[in-house]
């Protein structure tokens, strides 16, 4: 038997792989996990019993249009039920969309520190990642992504709020930039965080959208509507993008639990509003906090805050993981802490204190 292994895409040596945040320890002093952005309160009103009452029909493929939570979200946004495509979470459209415009030969641009997966849904379509760094002030550095544009430039992500950094691009620099950018180049807004925006210069990706082809717009169901557990995302974008990302989708992808609970979510916005309200207050409170302890905190607009720490990164998540929270440690650059229940946020805070203290 030949001992000759399947000969696989090359593209796929080096990969990196995707670092979830780390889960609290079972039966260890761990109580609270602020690694992963989730949401920590329950399902939203109605949500359980619409997930339940669905539950009988699992020996049924889901419907692979969607049709139900599609136009429930074009009620919602005020867009055509032709611009809008659904995906197992906004990361999974994100894929759909690079192996719709990008393959070998060509660039992807991005800020960096950004969204993790970028680099690795770049590498698997075999196109180029073109990072670039972010400012001192862990912003987008338009200008410096506009000089990157190429010729071979296919696709540019704006995380807006920025993961992991919280830090937000405004719409006057914004609609400058995109003035800069071919028409023939797609720019993916990335809004995961949209619903925790407080900063009213900080432009709704989908009224940008309107009147530009080439932008398109990711959202998600992941964190302000804490359905992280059910994988469904969505993106709005005019109609020959949405069409492509129809064509890249996986047949059945989103569950009709998803759909479902999607749209009862999308149903339950006042009591969202309120929950997202309450993590927004947190937010401010963690975040003054550790400014009042000395700690160095970009303004954030998302459910966590960023601290910068190097090579002490490592360190000071283990001294968080030992007094009772799991953070988001990104080796030799810095921590994500996402805003949780009030007891996880006051055990980080003491931590955060204790460790800034040992320096």
């Amino acid at each position: 038997m030949s001992e000759t292994s399947p000969r696989l895409r090359a593209e796929l040596e080096g990969i990196p792989t995707y670092k979830p945040g780390k889960p609290a320890a079972a039966g260890g002093p761990v109580a609270y996990k602020l690694s992963s952005n989730e949401n920590p309160y329950p399902p939203l009103p109605g949500v359980m019993e619409s997930v339940l009452a669905t539950a009988g029909s699992f020996n049924r493929y889901p419907d692979m249009a969607c049709t139900g939570l599609m136009t429930e979200l074009a009620d919602r946004f005020g867009v055509p039920v032709s611009h809008i495509a659904t995906g197992t979470g906004s990361v999974g459209v994100a894929q759909q969309l690079i192996q719709a415009t990008a393959g070998p030969g060509d660039e992807v641009i991005y800020a960096w520190r950004s969204f993790e997966a970028y680099p690795i849904i770049t590498q698997v379509s075999g196109a180029t990642s073109v990072r670039v760094p972010l400012t001192p002030g862990e912003v987008h550095d338009l200008d410096a992504m506009a000089a990157a544009i190429t010729d071979r430039t296919r696709l540019i992500f704006v995380c807006n709020p920025n993961n992991p950094t919280g830090t937000v691009v405004r719409r006057a620099e914004l609609e400058r930039f995109l003035d800069r950018v071919p028409s023939d180049v797609l720019v993916v807004l990335d809004e995961a965080y949209r619903e925790f925006i407080r900063d009213p210069e900080v432009p709704d990706g989908i009224e940008i959208y309107r009147d530009r082809p080439n932008v398109c717009v990711l959202r998600t169901f992941s964190k302000a509507y804490g359905l992280a557990g059910l994988r469904v995302g969505f993106a709005v974008g005019h109609e020959p993008v949405a069409a492509a990302l129809r064509k890249t989708a996986v047949p059945f992808g989103v569950s009709q639990l998803a759909q479902d609970a999607a749209v009862a979510s999308l149903r339950a916005e006042d009591e969202l509003m309120g929950r997202v309200g309450a993590l927004v207050g947190e937010r401010t409170r963690v975040a003054e906090a550790l400014r009042g302890q000395g700690w160095t905190v970009p303004e954030t607009q998302a459910n966590f805050v960023w601290l910068r720490l190097g090579d002490r990164t490592v360190d000071f998540a283990a001294a968080c993981e030992k007094a009772g929270v799991v953070v988001r440690p990104f080796a030799g650059e810095g921590a994500r802490i996402t805003i949780g229940e009030t007891e996880a946020n006051d055990i980080f805070l003491q931590a955060a204190e204790t460790f800034r203290k040992e320096l």
